[in-house]
Formats: structure tokens, C-alpha cells, sequence
């Protein structure tokens, strides 16, 4: 993530601001420029062919600017929501807000990537989309169909959250991790289904097409396997060819957002940023050589507070490899 100023005051400003807190302007984001505009009392901006705040707003706190001539109103991120908590439901829309900021920041990575993003408007077989769904009032499985997305609301509880991640042995899990995670099964189809690295694929991860409910009996009966940490880089991974590229796909995202806001605040070099790739085998055996002494401090950093590690994983070769794999599809999209 980027350094934000406000363009009129220069005070820093944080990803999710609507309001300088400094000279209190409102402010919008604005996707394509990657930077932040203000935005008069009327909500528009004082542009040529002007913008307004989208209309999440005030339900979701959304800070992003949409076209006056949006049909919906949403920004190119909230318009990724196809259903979502009714306006009633006071439980659950909290926790929605918290699901679409960190869509927002997914949806961000992406651009800056230059991951297309297909939604379902163009695309309504298997586009882009998001369910956010609230188990308060029946079950809710979070997961990856066909371009659908779905995210049980409950991840937003962080106590809720964090049950289940001692319940499931899990080292990490965030809101932002399972985004990141469930676009990479969508980012499959995308990138490397129906693609020349297909063979390259199943060389490194596995055949996608093994039979899903045989393989998540067999893991949740049986675990992991011994040795596990030689190959992939989550015990989840080894479940299924499809989870191992989901999770490489995931922690591909983790390093790159934040080598790019380390440099972005001068603990990383300033080639790191998203805004200058690194291309091609060196460019990928670069941001490994940033990432490896990056992690290592900041995990020190977090116990100096009494806190877990930030990155609580080792990359091992077989899982750098495969995720070389990632960086060369991204790049190539």
C-alpha cells in the first residue's frame, strides 16, 4: 500500500479515510490514479467531468469515487458485491463494512498488479463476484464457485475468527487472507486452467482435476502429511492441487502488499514498489531477497510487543518455485 497525502493539507493519510483529520476536507479515492481527490460539500469533485462518494458511503464506510453517471451508484469495488445484509440487519452490517474494506484493499492489489478483474456484468457465467453472507441466519461456508465468492460475515468477529483459528491450528487468519485466498481459486481459471503453464502447473502443484471431496475427506480425517513443510507452505495447501495454487496465490499477494508498503515508507528499497515490477526470474529472486530479512524483522518487531509473528511461515525452495510459477502468470496477465 501506497504513502497517502492529502492533497490539501500533505497531511498522511491512511488507506481508509474519508476526512482529513488534519484540515478536515473530504476526501475521495480515486482507483485509476491510485491517489486521493477532495471532494467538495456538494459530495462531487471539482473536476471537469466530476465524481461522487460511491454509495456505500455511510453503510460501509467506503471512501472510493464512482462516476455521476454510475447507473448503481458503487464503485468499481462494492459494484464486486452481489449480495450482501439488508440495511435491517444492524448485526451483520458492521461486519459487512469490515468484509469490504478489506476487499478494498484486495481490489487495489490487484489493479496494481494489473490482474484484469472480470465482473459478472461482462462475464455471467463465471465473472467476478462476492456473496457476504451472515451465518446469524443460516450457515455459511466461505469458498470459491465459479467466480463466486463467498464469505461467511462471522470472519469480521475477531473473537469468532479467532476460535477458529485455534480450533483449526491455523498460524494465520484475517478477513484480508481469506479475500486473498479465495481470488486465487478464481485467479486459476483465469491464469493457468486453459493456459500454455498448464503442464508447468501440474508439474509443480498436482492434477486440479483429482476429485475435491475424496481429498477433503482424506484431510480432515487423516491431516496433513510428515514433512509437509518441505513443499508447501500451509498445512491447508496439501488438502488438494486447487488449495496449494489458492495459498501460494494468497501469500504471493501478503509479500508483494508488503514489500510495496514497506518501500512505500522507506524500510524496503524504493524499486520494490507495485509501481515498478520486478519482472521475470530476477525480478522474483529480487522481492525474495527483500521479503526473507523484511519478515524476519518485522516478526522480531511483533514479539518486542508481545505479539505473534507477522509472517508465522517458512518458504521453502519446492514452495518458492512454485510460487516463481505465480509471479510468471501474474506478470504474463
Amino acid at each position: 500500500m501506497r504513502d497517502f497525502l492529502c492533497p490539501n493539507c500533505g497531511q498522511r493519510l491512511a488507506f481508509e479515510n474519508s476526512v482529513c483529520l488534519s484540515c478536515g476536507s473530504n476526501l475521495g479515492f480515486d482507483l485509476v490514479a491510485r491517489d486521493f481527490v477532495q471532494v467538495g460539500l456538494d459530495g462531487l469533485t471539482g473536476e471537469q467531468l466530476p465524481r461522487v462518494m460511491c454509495a456505500n458511503l455511510n453503510i460501509a464506510s467506503c471512501n472510493w469515487l464512482v462516476s455521476t453517471g454510475s447507473p448503481v451508484g458503487l464503485c468499481s469495488a462494492c459494484s464486486l458485491t452481489r449480495t450482501r445484509p439488508s440495511d435491517q440487519d444492524l448485526v451483520a452490517l458492521p461486519e459487512f463494512a469490515a468484509a469490504e474494506a478489506a476487499k478494498r484493499r484486495l481490489v487495489m492489489e490487484l489493479t496494481e498488479l494489473g490482474l484484469p478483474i472480470t465482473g459478472r456484468d461482462v462475464d455471467p457465467e463465471s465473472g467476478l463476484c462476492f456473496d457476504l453472507l451472515s451465518s446469524q441466519h443460516a450457515p455459511v461456508i466461505t469458498g470459491h464457485d465459479d467466480g463466486v465468492i463467498t464469505l461467511d460475515l462471522a470472519e469480521s468477529d475477531d473473537v469468532h475468527r479467532e476460535q477458529l483459528r485455534v480450533s483449526m491450528a491455523e498460524p494465520y487468519r484475517t478477513l484480508l487472507g481469506h479475500f486473498r485466498h479465495e481470488t486465487g481459486h478464481y485467479y486459476f481459471s483465469v491464469l493457468a486452467e486453459n493456459s500454455p503453464a498448464r503442464g508447468e502447473f501440474q508439474v509443480l502443484f498436482g492434477d486440479p482435476d483429482l476429485d475435491y471431496q475424496q481429498a477433503l475427506d482424506r484431510h480432515y480425517s487423516q491431516g496433513a502429511p510428515i514433512g509437509w513443510e518441505e513443499t508447501y507452505v500451509s498445512s491447508y495447501a496439501t488438502m488438494h492441487p486447487a488449495e496449494d495454487w489458492a495459498e501460494t496465490f494468497a501469500h504471493y499477494l501478503h509479500i508483494r502488499d508488503t514489500i510495496d508498503t514497506a518501500a512505500a515508507f522507506g524500510i524496503a528499497p524504493a524499486g520494490a514498489t507495485l509501481d515498478r515490477p520486478m519482472a521475470g526470474d530476477a525480478g522474483f529472486d529480487r522481492m525474495i531477497e527483500i521479503w526473507l530479512p523484511l519478515s524476519w524483522s518485522l516478526n522480531m518487531l511483533n514479539r518486542s510487543m508481545g505479539h505473534p509473528d507477522l509472517y508465522p511461515f517458512v518458504l521453502a525452495p519446492a514452495v518458492l518455485e512454485k510460487m516463481r510459477l505465480v509471479h510468471k502468470l501474474v506478470a504474463a496477465a
